[in-house]
């Protein structure tokens, strides 16, 4: 049985990744890197994982993917200066998104993943697409899900 000086040290983070796609889900995931950040005085990474086509070379430069990494990890400095927290961030190329999270979360030798996840459907029903499975499969390290909250309206019809 643990102790509670063990279970603190367990529950500790010191390097947390939080891969980011530009979704409202990112926003709170990243907030909660930097609440448990301050908490562990922890480093908090972002990452954009640009996925390259099979025909392209992987360091081919996309000018309008690359941009858009930029645009979204700028948006994410600016949320994480509103909590008083720093991260570095990176944009990565590669051909497949979730292999590269998993590579990168051992190659930083992080303790944490949080991804956003963000409602989508699939054949009508919910789906966590094959970034988010993969991860979980595969991570050597713990992984936090934010789900986005999704507003549901009632109609008569769903009554």
């Amino acid at each position: 049985m643990l102790n509670n000086n063990q279970k603190q040290k367990a529950a500790q983070f010191y390097r947390i990744l939080v891969p980011v796609t530009g979704t409202q889900a990112d926003e709170e995931a990243i907030k909660l890197a930097c609440r448990l950040a301050k908490q562990d005085k922890s480093e908090v990474y972002t990452v954009y994982i640009i996925t390259m086509a099979r025909e392209l070379p992987l360091d081919a430069e996309i000018e309008p993917e690359i941009q858009k990494a930029e645009d979204i990890l700028n948006h994410i400095e600016r949320v994480v200066e509103e909590q008083h927290c720093r991260i570095d961030t990176d944009v990565l190329q590669a051909r497949e998104a979730g292999p590269a999270i998993v590579d990168e979360a051992v190659e930083r030798e992080v303790d944490l993943i949080i991804m956003g996840v963000a409602y989508k459907r699939r054949f009508g029903e919910f789906s966590l697409g094959e970034v988010v499975p993969y991860v979980l499969k595969n991570a050597t390290c713990r992984v936090i899900l934010y789900h986005q909250y999704l507003e549901l309206t009632l109609t008569e019809d769903s009554l």
